[in-house]
């Protein structure tokens, strides 16, 4: 009679899952949260030698995950299902974290929405323009990205703002933008987009309660620091 063996990399695997069960993911090192998340996605594999070579392309976790689905396939044997489940890993973070200042918490600072405009932008590579849209008591109703990619003036419009803005039946508008370059200080043309956004919102009895710059590690409230 032969003894079946049992393959190393399933014991990790339950030594992984195991060690989340009991002291959740503060014990972990980057490679490790990898593994695990890829044991989910990924049947009978050792994920080990994957979570490396992510690791080595990408240089950290939080970039493997904000990795585009055309970068994630470049990377020798991770096929469609693992690349869609690592960006739907990071959609949900940002549905997470949208989730927590929707509920009707009253917003006073930029500081508030921070966290979910780091999860929507901070990470990505190319530049976007996302609207966060508040009613008329100042709780987060929703949002909208209206640009991806190079932000110029002819797609980003003062009209098309505040467009999207009535079709969301808001009251205020948060605007949020990436520089991927890592430098939040705002150009000449994010102030006058802003300021002529706030001077057509006003037409409608909408207001423009800030414009945020964010970056992988910083932002930049126009508001905060004075410039409209």
């Amino acid at each position: 009679m032969t003894n079946k063996i049992t393959p190393t990399h399933q014991g990790h695997r339950q030594r992984l899952r195991q060690k989340f069960t009991a002291a959740g993911l503060e014990p972990f090192l980057d490679h490790e949260v990898l593994e695990l998340l890829l044991t989910y996605a990924i049947a009978r594999k050792d994920t080990k030698p994957l979570a490396w070579a992510l690791l080595k392309k990408f240089g950290s976790l939080s970039k493997v995950l904000d990795a585009s689905r055309k970068e994630l396939l470049e990377i020798p044997g991770l096929g469609e299902q693992t690349a869609c489940f690592l960006q739907l890993v990071r959609a949900t973070f940002k549905r997470y974290s949208l989730s927590h200042v929707k509920k009707d918490i009253v917003i006073r600072s930029p500081k508030q929405v921070l966290q979910y405009c780091k999860a929507a932008l901070a990470g990505k590579k190319e530049e976007s323009l996302e609207l966060i849209f508040l009613s008329v008591k100042n709780t987060v109703i929703g949002t909208q990205t209206i640009s991806s990619g190079m932000i110029d003036r002819v797609a980003v419009t003062p009209r098309k703002i505040v467009e999207c803005a009535l079709t969301a039946k808001a009251k205020g508008i948060i605007m949020v933008h990436n520089h991927p370059s890592g430098d939040v200080t705002p150009s000449q043309e994010d102030i006058a987009l802003t300021k002529e956004t706030i001077a057509a919102a006003e037409l409608f009895d909408i207001s423009m309660r800030d414009h945020i710059i964010i970056s992988e590690r910083n932002y930049y409230s126009l508001l905060l620091n004075g410039d409209i």
